[in-house]
């Protein structure tokens, strides 16, 4: 408890730094209103989103509107739940009614303005308050590069402006780490949730696939697809994750097996359970760098100290090698997705997004089914894994953020990170914070359970951010910018 209170007090006179769980309860006891907390969010927006770019566009009246309705009902002692009041932002690949959905594209778009995604509805329903459109690789997608190509300058790193944030899910994770959302919701395809909260210092959740409905989502590969939080605290994740989880017959591929609440059980530890500490990581490849390696090192001891048995394990492949069976069948799928636009639109799309497409359109169908049937063996033999283990851990990444304008820095951290094999195999996974490196720039280490597991994975990173990040931190308008300078000369 007094670990607790420590971190709210040094939080008390920055309102945007609160986490989910900080701010609800503080509504709830009537130390603040909703209505503060989104002018103090709204405020850090204007102090800092100029450098760091976290959002496309945002409806600041609707949201006015929304957080005024919660601070009536919280005065009155009628609040919808622990989200009722709290501004998040959704990435701009996630359809909203009130708000123009354009994938970070200039392509014009073909889908019913009326259309509003369940998760945001199921969100709104609890009383969180919608800020706007996040920022976002173009339709969610590409080739792991940053092309500086587009309408929209791209997110910068709020650790480091001059740094990258990981993609796709950009803004989404920019506006947690920085305070100009309390939480935001992401797009997991091969790690497009878990790669920015890992650049950026946050928890970042991938669900089971199915577990959240994907209707009003831009698709980007129909069999990947997995809308996830990026957050402050494995708390908060389960809070959204709460929430938002849950059968939608709106969604064929809707899980229709009951979802088994995460809080109620968080903090009851993992003792007695087996973690696997995966070895076997990129044969002939680069290593993960020292902070890394040593990051991974103190999960396996704290996971220990907590009670669990750490064993060594190997997956049933290398992490790249999962990537190499994703790749035919991702971008198959894309180009099948997206073909009308690139016929009549490609001259207005950026080069990541183009070159993803033609990459998918030259792909043979031979290629596209020997991908799905390596894909179902390997499914099975990753999923086996699961009957000797409880958790996996591993890598998210085998490096820090690279520096934004080294094109080959970004490719290789993008497509170099171990988001891959529960992309492919729909198992849910989680990035969490581990500290950061000498220069400054956020550790992550990933964590996987298998299918359904959330309220035991969630458990495993909970017990684990206690060693790790005891207090979890954003960055500080200050530190911002004075990485501005350097970011905008560089970018000159």
């Amino acid at each position: 408890m007094l670990e607790e209170e420590t971190t709210s007090d040094r939080r008390d006179g920055d309102l945007a730094g609160l986490t989910v769980a900080e701010g609800s309860r503080r509504i709830a006891t009537g130390d603040i209103s909703p209505s503060a907390l989104l002018d103090a969010i709204l405020a850090r927006i204007d102090a800092v989103d100029g450098v760091i770019h976290s959002y496309l566009r945002m409806d600041r009246e609707a949201a006015a509107k929304a957080a005024e309705a919660a601070t009536g009902r919280a005065q009155a002692g009628r609040r919808l739940g622990p989200l009722d009041g709290i501004p998040f932002a959704v990435k701009d690949n996630i359809y909203t009614s009130g708000l123009p959905t354009t994938g970070g594209s200039r392509v014009p778009q073909r889908h019913d303005p009326a259309t509003h995604a369940t998760l945001v509805a199921r969100l709104q329903a609890a009383g969180a308050v919608l800020i706007g459109k996040a920022n976002t690789w173009e339709y969610g997608t590409g080739t792991g590069s940053v092309e500086f190509d587009l309408d929209a300058p791209p997110a910068r790193n709020p650790w480091n402006p001059g740094h990258f944030t990981g993609g796709s899910s950009t803004g989404s994770a920019a506006a947690v780490a920085a305070g100009t959302a309390a939480f935001a919701i992401g797009t997991d395809t091969g790690g497009s949730v878990r790669l920015p909260a890992a650049a950026c210092g946050l928890v970042g959740l991938k669900p089971t696939f199915g577990r959240i409905s994907r209707h009003g989502v831009m698709p980007n590969c129909w069999s990947f697809d997995t809308p996830g939080p990026l957050t402050l605290t494995v708390e908060d994740a389960a809070m959204i994750y709460d929430v938002i989880a849950g059968h939608d017959p709106l969604d064929p591929e809707s899980l229709t097996a009951a979802v088994e609440p995460t809080l109620p059980a968080l903090k009851e530890g993992i003792a007695g359970r087996v973690v696997g500490f995966v070895k076997n990581l990129d044969p002939g490849g680069a290593p993960p760098e020292p902070s890394i390696v040593d990051a991974l090192s103190r999960s396996a001891a704290a996971l220990q100290a907590h009670g669990a048995i750490v064993r060594e394990i190997e997956l049933p492949i290398a992490p790249s090698e999962y990537r190499a069976i994703s790749m035919p069948i991702n971008r198959s799928e894309s180009f099948s997705i997206h073909e009308q636009d690139y016929l009549e639109h490609r001259h207005l799309m950026g080069r990541s997004l183009r070159e993803k497409l033609e990459m998918g359109m030259y792909l043979r169908a031979a290629d596209y089914i020997a991908a799905l049937r390596q894909r179902r063996i390997l499914a099975a033999r990753t999923d086996a894994v699961f009957s000797d283990v409880d958790i996996v851990l591993l890598p998210m990444t085998y490096r820090t953020a690279p520096d934004i304008h080294d094109r080959e820095a970004v490719i290789s951290f993008t497509t170099g990170s171990a988001g891959s094999p529960f992309s492919l195999t729909g198992h849910p996974a989680l990035a969490l914070p581990a500290g950061f490196d000498q220069n400054g720039l956020p550790i992550s280490v990933q964590l996987a359970a298998g299918y359904r597991q959330e309220a035991l994975l969630l458990r495993a990173a909970f017990a684990l951010e206690q060693a790790l990040t005891p207090e979890p931190v954003r960055a500080e308008p200050s530190h911002i910018l004075a990485g501005a300078p350097a970011a905008m000369e560089q970018a000159r």
